[in-house]
């Protein structure tokens, strides 16, 4: 199970920004305002890492022949089919 994201307040982050600095370089921190999520701050490493995971982003005209009908004919495995409900959502 993942760990929850430890939080802090801007103004909490502001007063001690050294303290959640080191802080954010073992674990991603999020940062709050008014009670709500705003940001999080963390390691360059740790974004640099999650930016080598970014997927790249093709337009239509880019998929060949090959690759458009490999995607027609892609079945999703009956153990995901309990998904099929959020895409109707979608639709909706």
């Amino acid at each position: 199970m993942a760990k929850e994201l430890e939080t802090a307040a801007a103004a909490d982050v502001q007063r001690n920004f050294s303290l959640w600095q080191d802080r954010a370089l073992r674990e991603p921190v999020g940062i709050t305002r008014n009670g709500r999520p705003r940001l999080v701050m963390m390691s360059v490493e740790e974004y640099q890492r999650l930016k080598r995971r970014d997927r790249q982003v093709l337009s239509l005209d880019e998929f060949t022949d090959e690759d458009l009908a490999a995607i027609a004919g892609a079945k999703v495995p009956d153990e995901y089919a309990h998904l099929d409900k959020e895409v109707e959502d979608v639709k909706r």
